[in-house]
């Protein structure tokens, strides 16, 4: 089994609040530093325009980059495929921040550690769902079994679209349900 989040481009608004409630809940004070991030997009010209949002935070990648480059073994993956962060083990090198093709690890200078998605991991312990999940007002996401959450949203779902980039090499434990403007490969970010 491996676990990973859903998204469907098409009931995103690019409200943020998954944003702001996973910044809420680990208590991130730095500007900037985001493990779930909502970046925005437009494609086309006129009259042929379009305009999406992408929530992205770690993928739980298959095979991911920053756990193969990580000198102390801080980052690791558990049983069921959530990529974790040991910060006992951390010595900042930022290997981590480097190689990974999402921008997932970043580093927060003010805390002196390296801040990513973890799923919620304690929260998911205790039953519950991860912080994003919950606080999407329109439920563009959900986390669970990828094979499970394959099979529930269908074969419309991906793995890669042009503004993150190709999976060919991490395998990012993520399935994306895109829309029309979301799948161009010519876009340009915005910011709103």
């Amino acid at each position: 089994m491996s676990l990973g989040f859903y998204f469907d481009v098409t009931r995103c608004i690019g409200c943020r609040t998954c944003q702001v409630a996973c910044k809420d809940r680990r208590d991130i004070q730095k500007p900037g530093v985001r493990p779930r991030r909502v970046e925005s997009f437009e494609t086309g010209t006129y009259p042929q325009v379009g305009m999406f949002h992408v929530s992205v935070a770690c993928n739980h990648c298959e095979s991911p980059a920053c756990v193969a480059n990580c000198p102390t073994l801080a980052m690791h993956k558990t049983v069921d495929g959530v990529v974790l962060h040991d910060d006992a083990r951390c010595v900042q090198c930022r290997n981590c921040v480097t190689v990974c093709p999402y921008g997932a690890p970043q580093f927060d200078d003010e805390a002196d550690m390296i801040v990513k998605c973890d799923s919620c991991y304690e929260l998911r312990k205790g039953g519950m769902n991860p912080t994003c999940v919950d606080a999407c007002p329109t439920r563009a996401l959900e986390f669970g079994d990828i094979d499970e959450l394959r099979r529930q949203h269908g074969t419309d779902c991906v793995s890669e679209i042009p503004v993150l980039g190709t999976a060919d090499h991490t395998h990012p434990n993520l399935l994306v349900k895109p829309n029309g403007a979301a799948v161009s490969p010519s876009f340009a970010k915005v910011a709103l």
